[in-house]
């Protein structure tokens, strides 16, 4: 089984800090985390708003402790009525921008976070970084 290597992550940082220099010309924050949702990796470009230190890492918390992208999350939240604070962890965060990271027989080895552009932009680099991880 795979797992969330310093290497890993940063692969990940890397790729999502170049993406989002060149495809939106904007500064990030990109979180990394373990499958239990710890810390392995954090990086903030100049000029992203000191903000985004704690929504990308959160995002990336949530993604693994949940097993799913937070905008899925956050469709789960809507469909099923429910508030974010039944799930008793005031760390979850169902703003959509990140995706958990799985191995190639699908088990989840980490998340990655990303905080910085508009929901669906951060939502759709953390889709990509997640999905080419192991490529």
């Amino acid at each position: 089984m795979a797992s969330m290597t310093a290497q890993l992550a940063k692969q990940l940082m890397d790729t999502g800090i170049e993406k989002a220099a060149k495809d939106f010309g904007r500064p990030i924050s990109v979180s990394v985390c373990d499958h239990y949702g710890e810390l392995v990796a954090f990086f903030r470009m100049d000029g992203a708003p000191l903000r985004t230190i704690s929504i990308a890492q959160r995002k990336a918390y949530s993604a693994a402790r949940m097993g799913s992208t937070t905008e899925a999350f956050l469709a789960r939240l809507r469909n099923e009525n429910v508030d974010i604070s039944y799930f008793c962890d005031p760390l979850l965060t169902a703003l959509p921008g990140a995706a958990p990271v799985k191995d190639k027989d699908g088990r989840l080895i980490g998340a990655v976070g990303v905080s910085g552009l508009l929901p669906s932009e951060d939502q759709g680099l953390a889709d990509s970084l997640a999905k080419n991880a192991l490529a």
